[in-house]
Order: structure tokens, then sequence, then C-alpha cells
């Protein structure tokens, strides 16, 4: 990005401005939908399922009588297993809203980095003298 005059930093700035109000925007929608994200595992014989939501709490846990044909360290393991498989497909899921939301965002901090700056400055030093 070519950096403009110092007669055009307004424009850049209100223009940065609506580029952050639109990240902020984007940044509580994603939140919004990260609230709705649910993971989702079952075992492999299908007699436990979890559900997960978005921040990984553990929001339902279903077994089928046949469970109770399993011997304690088994049923454990297998507990276990499923519940761990509902958050991390949560926390894929959340995963995948988050790094869309943040690439959306990602160059709006560029534009007024220290560089910006330095050089604003240096041009308006210049013009001075």
């Amino acid at each position: 990005m070519t950096t403009p005059s110092p007669d055009g930093d307004a424009e850049l700035l209100e223009r940065v401005l609506l580029e952050g109000r639109a990240m902020m925007r984007r940044l509580q929608d994603a939140r919004a939908l990260v609230r709705d994200v649910t993971g989702r595992a079952e075992s492999p014989d299908r007699t436990m399922r979890a559900v997960a939501d978005g921040r990984g709490d553990i929001v339902e846990l279903h077994f089928d009588p046949r469970v109770l044909r399993l011997d304690r360290e088994a049923l454990g393991r297998q507990v276990t297993a499923v519940l761990r498989a509902a958050q991390r497909d949560a926390e894929a899921r959340t995963r995948q809203i988050m790094d869309a939301a943040l690439a959306e965002t990602a160059d709006v901090s560029a534009r007024l980095d220290d560089g910006f700056v330095r050089d604003r400055v240096e041009r308006i030093a210049r013009e001075l003298l």
C-alpha cells in the first residue's frame, strides 16, 4: 500500500474506522456462531453418544442400556473417549469459525503500524522546515 500525503490522513483514518467497525461486527457474528456450535461423538458400538458446546462443555450424554454389560474400567475408558471426541469435534468447528473471522480482519491493523506513524511524523517535520 502506498502511503498517502498527510492531507489524506483524515480520509484514511475514516476508512480504517469503518473497517474496524465492520471487523467488530464480524467478530461478534463469529462469537454468536460459536455459541451455537455443537460437537458430537458416538462410541464405535453406538452405545454412547455425547454432545459438547463451542466452549467444550459436555451438554448431553446418552447411554444405551447395553453399556451396563461393560466392566467399570472398560466403561470408564469408553466414556472418556466419547467425551473427548465430542470436545475435539466442537473445538474443530469453533476453530474453523474463528479462523475465518480472523482471516477477514487480518490486515486492518497493518495500516496503522509504527511505520505509518513514523512516516507521518517525518513528512510533517519536513513540511515545517
